[in-house]
C-alpha cells in the first residue's frame, strides 16, 4: 500500500501531476515511512481492530503531505503541496472570456484569505500581447 501511494503521488497520472519536487522525494519517503511507523506503533489494540485499509491509506497520505510541507523551501512549493490540483507557475490557461486577455501563462501566485474564505491569487502574462493580469480561484478547504 505504501509503495502504491508513493508511486501514485511521485509520478504524474495523466491529469494529476505530482506535487512533490524531485529533490525532496527520497527524504520525504524515508521520513514519511518513519512517521507512519511511529503512528501505527502507538495504536491501541482496540484501534488496530477497528482500522481498515481506507483509514490507513488516508493517514499515510496525510503524513506524506504534512512531511512534504516541512521539507520544501519556497512558498510556491508549499502551495503546490497544499493544493495539488490547482494551476501552477508555468501553466498555460485559456480564460473563458478569451477576448479579454487570451491564452496566458501563470507567472506568479499566492494564497490570500478573506474572512473564512481562501483564494489563490494568480498573476498571468498574455502570450499574445505580453500584458500582465490577475485573477483568483476560491480554494477548497
Amino acid at each position: 500500500m505504501i509503495e502504491a501511494a508513493l508511486d501514485f503521488w511521485f509520478n504524474d497520472q495523466g491529469h494529476i501531476r505530482s506535487p512533490f519536487p524531485t529533490p525532496i522525494r527520497k527524504t520525504l519517503e524515508e521520513k514519511t515511512k518513519t512517521k507512519f511507523s511511529d503512528w501505527t506503533a502507538k495504536l491501541s489494540d482496540g484501534a488496530k481492530k477497528e482500522i481498515n485499509d481506507e483509514i490507513i491509506a488516508e493517514k499515510y497520505e496525510e503524513i506524506l503531505f504534512e512531511t512534504a510541507s516541512e521539507l520544501v523551501s519556497t512558498e510556491d512549493e508549499k502551495l503546490t503541496i497544499l493544493y495539488p490540483f490547482m494551476p501552477r507557475i508555468g501553466d498555460i490557461i485559456n480564460p473563458k472570456d478569451a477576448s479579454t486577455n487570451g491564452e496566458s501563462e501563470i507567472i506568479g501566485r499566492n494564497h490570500i484569505k478573506r474572512g473564512d474564505d481562501s483564494f489563490l491569487k494568480v498573476k498571468l502574462k498574455s502570450i499574445g500581447s505580453g500584458k500582465e493580469w490577475e485573477t483568483e480561484f476560491e480554494l477548497p478547504e
